[in-house]
Formats: structure tokens, C-alpha cells, sequence
């Protein structure tokens, strides 16, 4: 199949990976050819005048026309393209289809003699600057990144803990905290919980950036930026510290549950959500529900984790009962030869010896929450 490329006209592309690879040239189709064969999650458009014969077999797409043409329905479907053209070319074309940094793929631009790979567009939330050290891994290349976070080897602040699954709680402040990072000003890092390990590289972490284990003495140290890394609501008085400052989600909290069979999704969100206001705690950092294996098909509990995008994790009773609890209970031994479930469970998954939340009942719902040890 060739693609006939006209103006006003979306082409309709074979979607199958994530990566697209496209090239114009003939030594740009020997990249792309090299290129699709080390990379299993990409598809591969080149112009139909340099077709080896293979492109049936191989998956490859092949077009006629104006690449430029060619792109609009690329950004739709790629989480990443990698463009074998010159860079001034390339930037001409994609400016018309910038929209945002949160939404644009990244781009990735080879030159023709395959020497050089230049992360172009969304360094790091799009994964350009990852994509490019992996494509020039394979052809050997010199990969070019100007992101300053990385050349300084410092906190990418749009991308801190992403690895870790932990979520910015707004946009705003990315780009004038990011500043301060670079521009080595005092910045305050504030962590009350989720991964420790968030440093990644062979150097101490810089002079200018300080930890606390507390948004008090964060404040009282003045710095010109910060990143908080916190499953609380903060208070009023704590907000002051979001002047200039970027609020992290860590996946550092968990729900241990039990509940009467047959229970609705409806009963055990409610329960949850007023439990998270009760602790003050954001729905944002739950990472799994913890229950006993005799309700790992529970309906409800089902529904509510995937919905949440949670880990749902269930446990014997054998394994419940060697925890230690505050709230053993006669009645639920009897029922399901546990002394507790949500208690139990909550400790088990959290590593936590003390709990936020011991256990409330509430309907045919009971709840424990706790804080993950990391």
C-alpha cells in the first residue's frame, strides 16, 4: 500500500506501534530499515521511490507527496517519531502542529549520514531525551540533548518520581521551579513519604538543593523554590510553601478492606473518599487496596481498583493472622478464620508497624489505612 499524500486531506496510516520512523532519502530508508530492526515497537514510512521489494512483509508504509503532509497524522497516532531529515526542515514542519508539552510526542531528528540524533521536541514528557540515547545506542551515534536538567545532571522537575508513578498536583509552577534547579538557587526538597531513592546520579546531590523532612522547616529555611513530596492535604498555613513550589503525589498509601459480600461500588468508594477527607490525605497518592483471598472476586472491591488504576492484593487468613493487631475480633475469625482484615492486611502490604487509620466500620465496610515504608 502506498500512501498518496494531498493537501487538506489526513492520510490514513497502519497504527500498530509506538515509534514512528520516517525518511526521505535513500541513506535516510537504510536508517530507517536498520533502525525498524532493532526497535520491535516501531513502524517505519519512507518514500515509495526507494522501494526494496519487501515492504509487504516487512510492515513498512510506504508514501508519496510532501512528508510534511505525512505528520499531522503521525502526531495523532505516535507516542514518539524519529524524522531522518535536517533539523531547520523539521522544525519548519512541526511548528504548525505544536499544541502542548503534556500532549506533543516527542521527536526525534537523525541526520542523513546517521552521526548525529537530536532530541527536538518533548524532551521529557514526551521521552525524546530517552528515545534519543537509545537510538544513538544503536547506530552508534553521538546523541545531542540540550535539556539542562540533564546536561547538569540535576532534578528534572517535570519529570521527578515519574518512574515512581508519583503525579504533580498542577502544571503551574513546572517552569519557574525548573528555573531555580538550574540556575542552582536554593531549592527545598520535602518528602513525608514515597520513594527515597529519586536521585540517579554518581555525584552527591548539589549544595543549593536541601531536604526536609517537614514543610516547617522548609519554610523557615526561605528557599526560592520547592518540591513537595507528600500524601497530606496541606494546610493553609503549609500552602505558603506552593509560591514557588510544585506539590507531588507519591503512590505511598494503602487501603486494607473488608467488607459484607455483595457490598456496591457505590457504598465502598463513599467510605473511602469520606475516610481520605477525614486524614486529610489525597486520593491521588492511594496505591493499592489489601483484603483477604476470600473476597478477590468481591465485585465492588473489583470495580473500584480498576476504575483507580490501585493494586488489588489479597492475602490468606494463615498470613493476616501473623500480624500483630490492636483490634483482634472473635466475630471475624469465625466468618473467615482471620482476627482482622483490613488491619492485617493494610500492615502487610505497607510494611507499616502503626497505621493511620486502625480500623473504622462503617456499613458493611471496614477500613484501616496506612502510610508505605519505604
Amino acid at each position: 500500500m502506498i500512501l498518496s499524500l494531498a493537501e487538506n486531506k489526513l492520510p490514513v496510516i497502519k497504527h500498530k506501534n509506538t515509534y514512528a520512523v520516517v525518511a526521505i532519502t535513500k541513506h535516510g530508508v537504510d536508517l530507517a530499515r536498520q533502525l525498524a530492526s532493532s526497535f520491535s515497537n516501531t513502524d517505519v514510512y519512507y518514500m515509495s521511490k526507494f522501494a526494496k521489494g519487501d515492504e509487504e512483509q516487512q510492515n513498512i508504509q510506504m508514501f508519496q507527496g510532501s512528508v510534511r503532509l505525512l505528520l499531522p497524522s503521525l502526531f495523532q497516532a505516535y507516542q514518539g517519531i524519529i524524522i531522518i531529515i535536517s533539523l531547520g526542515a523539521v522544525v519548519r514542519m512541526i511548528a504548525p502542529l505544536l499544541k502542548d508539552k503534556k500532549t506533543d510526542p516527542g521527536v526525534v531528528v537523525i541526520d542523513d549520514k546517521g552521526e548525529h540524533v537530536i532530541s527536538v521536541l518533548s524532551g521529557h514528557l514526551g521521552g525524546a531525551n530517552e528515545l534519543t540515547k537509545e537510538v544513538a545506542a544503536v547506530l552508534q551515534a553521538t546523541p545531542v540533548i540540550t535539556t539542562a536538567s540533564d546536561v547538569q545532571q540535576t532534578i528534572p522537575v517535570d519529570l521527578f518520581g515519574k518512574r515512581f508513578g508519583w503525579q504533580w498536583e498542577s502544571a503551574e509552577k513546572l517552569t519557574p521551579v525548573s528555573a531555580s534547579v538550574v540556575n542552582e538557587e536554593q531549592v527545598a526538597v520535602v518528602q513525608e513519604s514515597g520513594e527515597k531513592n529519586w536521585w540517579n546520579y554518581d555525584k552527591p546531590i548539589p549544595n543549593h538543593i536541601s531536604i526536609y523532612s517537614d514543610i516547617a522547616q522548609a519554610l523557615a529555611s526561605n528557599p526560592s523554590a520547592a518540591l513537595v513530596i507528600t500524601h497530606r492535604l496541606l494546610t493553609t498555613k503549609e500552602q505558603a510553601i506552593l509560591e514557588n513550589g510544585v506539590l507531588y503525589r507519591p503512590k505511598a498509601v494503602v487501603l486494607g478492606m473488608g467488607c459484607n459480600r455483595g457490598t456496591s461500588y457505590d457504598e465502598i468508594e463513599q467510605v473511602i473518599d469520606d475516610t481520605l477527607v477525614e486524614l486529610q490525605i489525597s486520593k491521588k497518592s492511594v496505591k493499592a487496596i489489601a483484603t483477604i483471598d476470600l473476597k478477590k472476586d468481591e465485585v465492588g472491591l473489583l470495580e473500584i481498583t480498576e476504575k483507580n488504576h490501585w493494586d488489588f492484593t489479597y492475602y490468606t487468613a494463615e498470613q493476616l493472622n501473623s500480624v500483630s493487631i490492636e483490634q483482634p475480633s472473635n466475630t471475624v475469625f469465625k466468618y473467615t478464620g482471620a482476627f482482622g482484615v483490613s488491619e492485617p492486611a493494610a500492615k502487610l502490604y505497607s510494611g507499616a508497624e502503626e497505621l493511620l487509620l486502625v480500623k473504622k466500620k462503617s456499613g458493611n465496610v471496614t477500613i484501616s489505612v496506612a502510610v508505605i515504608s519505604y
